[in-house]
């Protein structure tokens, strides 16, 4: 993809099939810690762990979008523009600008160095 300084390895393809299967495979170890099957509840076991892993990946969801939020600002601090960041998210620049509207003005915290992470 050029103009995001990065090179894929994979097609676009698999790295879907990659992260869906990584995901799977994070929800059901996060699951089976975060969660414990009520016996005799009024779903039954397959309900139950059908239920539990929806409740984890929009706990997932919402942990991402946190996640992007801050990548972005990383990526903004590090003097990346809307057209890369787009072009990174699967977007264009426009779509981009949209989805951070001031990104790239806004001030970035001047005492911390570009690609510091914040908590948000």
């Amino acid at each position: 993809m050029p103009g995001i300084h990065f090179s894929l390895r994979m097609s676009e393809e698999e790295i879907a099939a990659l992260t869906a299967g990584a995901v799977d495979d994070l929800v059901g170890e996060l699951v089976g810690r975060a969660f414990q099957r009520l016996p005799g509840g009024e779903h039954s076991p397959a309900q139950a762990e059908a239920l539990a892993h929806l409740h984890m990946l929009i706990h997932l969801r919402q942990a991402i979008e946190r996640l992007e939020e801050t990548a972005a600002h990383e990526a903004a601090d590090a003097g990346a523009g809307y057209p890369q960041i787009g072009r990174a998210s699967n977007m264009t620049r426009q779509g981009a600008r949209r989805r951070w509207p001031g990104l790239i003005t806004q001030d970035h915290s001047p005492h911390a160095p570009p690609g510091t992470r914040r908590s948000r």
